[in-house]
């Protein structure tokens, strides 16, 4: 029988610390020691473990189960994610975050050499440590669990150093990239390898991608080997807090974004700045998923990007691309440029579905992500497809995708896009006050639209490629579609 404590958790998520050690001894200077609990619905967002590390620990390996009874329809049952935080303390945006896995896994160990996916390899150092519980949603008998913390005795050997991702590759010079910014491995709830995706991402014609784990950067270090002169590899996170999801895309490798808020805790802003400061940018997912937790909640003010796309076209990118396109028409000046991602976590997922295709000066963590905020892209759902979209006014004046061609309010504008890659779609032409002109592209999926304006009439042009529709009255889904084009002089 393993050593056991039980534990009853108060209002602030904490409980009496565990002493290590004190449980039951195996061979080879190993002991485990036992925890029981159970939360009760409403129980806080997080709840906090303290074990107590005696010295001379190599390894320290965590499990845990909980019971899943039966709930009636349309009640949440229960769910429960863990990781853990070392000596240094759980203080939001601290030092002490060591791994998470959500609910990916059952079990993890950490040691100065390796570490389960997810977890950060490092010296199990003495001190009060914390496993963290997230009670992801809970049903109304309670969420019982069981927590089994393990530690093995010996020296802690040498300390692994990760290799990172160089911030630049070959490229082509000037040209469109092909990437895709949101991704998951076995660092946190996909199934692919890293080695696994840097094959799917060559075989999809990109040429960038973003690490973007749940709640954890320990998958930066994992991809040597695997970055080329035709793959560039940025490093982030996807920030998954209790009210939506946001990608940090291209930080400095190495750096982690705290998850531990909500929107009504007006946190967010600090650490959405702490992910420009690491260089990168932040890019709200998926704002109108409707998975618990996954709507976006924070509103739009820090995003430097938004995802529209995610995944297969579905019913919420279309909405999030009207709420996208409402607030272009409402904009005076500044914008906020769309995006999309795969969020692939696994087969028969596609990576690259679909893609984002950056106008960059060069292939680099740098040009790609100055090109992403500018709004020099599009999105497609396969690298078969390919488009050049602008508008032209007089004396030759011309402005691509991003871009604002300055002309006077009745001056004529050509805009002309052109489209490779989809045969059977349609191609249309969108402004502030709705789509104002479409065209069936030619059977062999390659042609090319123009439409004439001014800038008193349409304050923007974007372009978007429609699959035939399947519903009467809905358009069909999105085979591309572009940032727009600015008419006029800003205001």
């Amino acid at each position: 029988m393993l050593g056991r404590r039980e534990f009853v958790v108060g209002a602030a998520g904490t409980a009496g610390a565990l002493v290590l050690g004190e449980g039951v001894s195996f061979a080879g200077g190993r002991t485990e020691t036992v925890v029981r609990g159970t939360l009760p619905p409403g129980s806080p967002d997080y709840v906090y473990l303290p074990v107590e590390v005696p010295r001379g620990v190599r390894e320290l390996r965590v499990s845990y189960a909980y019971e899943r009874p039966a709930v009636p329809a349309g009640t949440q049952g229960n769910a429960l994610d863990i990781g853990v935080f070392d000596e240094r303390g759980t203080e939001l945006g601290g030092q002490g975050f060591r791994g998470w896995s959500g609910g990916a896994r059952t079990e993890f160990f950490l040691r100065a050499d390796d570490a389960t996916p997810g977890y950060v390899a490092g010296p199990v150092r003495a001190g009060t440590w914390h496993i963290v519980l997230g009670p992801y949603t809970v049903a109304p008998q309670g969420l019982a669990y069981t927590v089994t913390v393990g530690i093995e005795y010996g020296a802690p050997g040498p300390v692994r150093r990760p290799v990172y991702p160089p911030a630049r590759a070959r490229g082509r010079g000037r040209a469109w990239y092909r990437g895709d910014c949101h991704l998951h491995s076995v660092y946190s709830d996909g199934r692919r390898t890293p080695a696994e995706i840097a094959a799917a991402a060559r075989a999809a014609g990109l040429d960038f991608i973003n690490t973007s784990e749940h709640n954890t950067h320990a998958a930066h270090g994992a991809w040597q080997g695997l970055w080329g002169d035709d793959l560039l590899i940025l490093t982030g996170e996807e920030v998954t807090t209790r009210t939506g999801h946001v990608v940090a895309v291209g930080t400095d490798p190495g750096t982690f974004v705290d998850w531990r808020y909500r929107a009504r805790d007006n946190r967010f802003g600090g650490f959405a700045r702490g992910i420009r400061r690491a260089g990168g940018l932040v890019v709200p997912a998926h704002p109108h998923a409707t998975c618990v937790g996954c709507a976006w909640k924070f509103g739009f003010g820090e995003a430097d990007v938004v995802e529209v796309w995610n995944g297969p076209y579905t019913p919420e990118d279309e909405v999030a691309l009207a709420d996208w396109d409402a607030a272009l028409a409402t904009g005076r000046g500044t914008w906020t440029p769309a995006m999309g991602g795969s969020d692939a976590h696994r087969e028969p997922q596609r990576v690259g579905e679909p893609q984002t295709v950056v106008l960059a000066e060069e292939l680099s963590r740098e040009a790609i992500l100055d090109g992403l905020r500018a709004g020099r892209s599009y999105v497609a759902e396969s690298s078969a497809v390919s488009l050049t979209f602008s508008a032209v006014g007089g004396r030759g004046a011309r402005a691509g995708i991003g871009e604002r061609l300055r002309v006077a309010p009745d001056a004529p504008v050509t805009v002309r896009l052109e489209v490779s890659g989809a045969p059977g779609r349609t191609a249309r032409f969108v402004t502030d006050q709705g789509t104002l002109h479409t065209a069936d592209l030619p059977a062999s999926g390659t042609g090319t639209v123009e439409w004439t304006t001014t800038a008193a009439y349409a304050s923007y042009v974007r372009a978007e490629v429609r699959h035939p529709a399947t519903v009467p009255g809905l358009p069909g889904a999105l085979a591309a579609f572009t940032n727009p084009v600015f008419l006029g002089v800003a205001r």
